[in-house]
């Protein structure tokens, strides 16, 4: 039997799910909505990864975990590593462009920058305060003009005279769009300038101070958007690549990364049929007054954090009143 490897990509928006072989290459891929509910979304992400995998003859021996819900995901699939995007990202993306030097991703609440120089991560920034110019911010103001969020590319690129749009700030922008249409500006102008507006943003916000070299490579689900590619060309004079699963290069640099430090331990999908559950406490043994958070597999607690002091080492008193019984 052949030995895959599974990486998920855990985000407030969506979440990605890879199962990849001893070469690195994808043999199960998904990509669905979060809907605030993580555990469930990785059910259901498991599922349709099993059923792609079936007639393939594969053992999933390792798993990873990335995104913001990482350390939940992580404890519910008892993954042998838990990494944060920037890496994950650049891991991922190496496996594909090993000659990367920039990495823009734009996901669906938040975008980030890499900056890569002979295989190494040397620079980075994060933007997660403001929705502007991601993909829940285009998908807002795709409803606003009555369009469907995958058609802004293709509608972007029929305009010849963009609309200058304000997006520094998503209330801003909101209105300077409505004042746009109201004073007569075409729907594919206004488009075309979202998509200009992102990239503005963007590179004001994120890639502020970044040494941006080529080869660029663009990920995160806006990257699917043709509209904000060419806006991108536009203002760097760059070709900006986009492989065909950019919106999977998180997972599957985490399941890279989970193959690097295999147990070589068989996964189990029936992890999809359990009952998990979470539930935050108040420490208050302190003046730190913890939030902590205890997760439950089945009604028994298998992990708990949050604490900052022993006071609040959950797992440990459960251990230790476990031994005294």
């Amino acid at each position: 039997m052949n030995q895959g490897y599974l990486g998920l990509d855990i985000g407030s928006i969506s979440t990605k799910g890879v199962i990849i072989d001893e070469n690195d290459k994808i043999i199960a891929g998904e990509y669905i909505w979060t809907q605030g509910n993580p555990i469930d979304a990785v059910k259901k992400i498991l599922i349709e990864l099993k059923k792609q995998i079936t007639d393939k003859n594969i053992a999933v021996v390792s798993v990873g975990t990335t995104g913001s819900a990482r350390k939940l995901i992580g404890s519910m699939l008892g993954a042998n590593i838990v990494k944060n995007e920037i890496t994950a990202h650049a891991v991922g993306t190496l496996s594909v462009y090993p000659d990367v030097r920039t990495i823009f991703e734009i996901g669906g609440q938040d975008s980030k920058i890499i900056i890569i120089d002979n295989g190494i991560v040397v620079d980075y920034a994060m933007n997660t305060l403001c929705a502007a110019g991601t993909g829940s911010f285009l998908s807002s103001q795709a409803k606003r003009l009555g369009v469907r969020v995958e058609d802004f590319g293709k509608i972007a690129l029929t305009s010849s005279n963009p609309t200058k749009i304000a997006a520094r700030c998503t209330v801003f922008a909101e209105s300077d769009l409505v004042h746009k249409a109201q004073i007569g500006h075409k729907r594919e102008d206004i488009i075309a300038g979202l998509c200009a507006a992102v990239v503005s943003n963007y590179l004001n916000n994120v890639g502020k101070g970044k040494a941006i070299r080529p080869p660029i490579v663009f990920q995160g689900g806006v990257s699917k958007n043709i509209g904000v590619i060419k806006a991108f060309e536009d203002v760097t004079k760059e070709k900006i690549l986009v492989d065909e699963n950019s919106h999977l290069m998180g997972a599957v640099g985490v399941a890279i990364l989970s193959k690097k430090h295999r147990q070589d331990k068989d996964f189990n999908f029936n992890v999809c049929e359990m009952d998990f559950e979470t539930k935050g406490i108040e420490c208050g043994k302190c003046p730190n007054n913890c939030e902590i958070i205890c997760f439950y597999r089945n009604g028994r607690l298998i992990d708990a954090w949050g604490n900052r002091c022993q006071n609040g080492d959950v797992m440990a008193m459960a251990s230790k009143n476990m031994t005294s019984v």
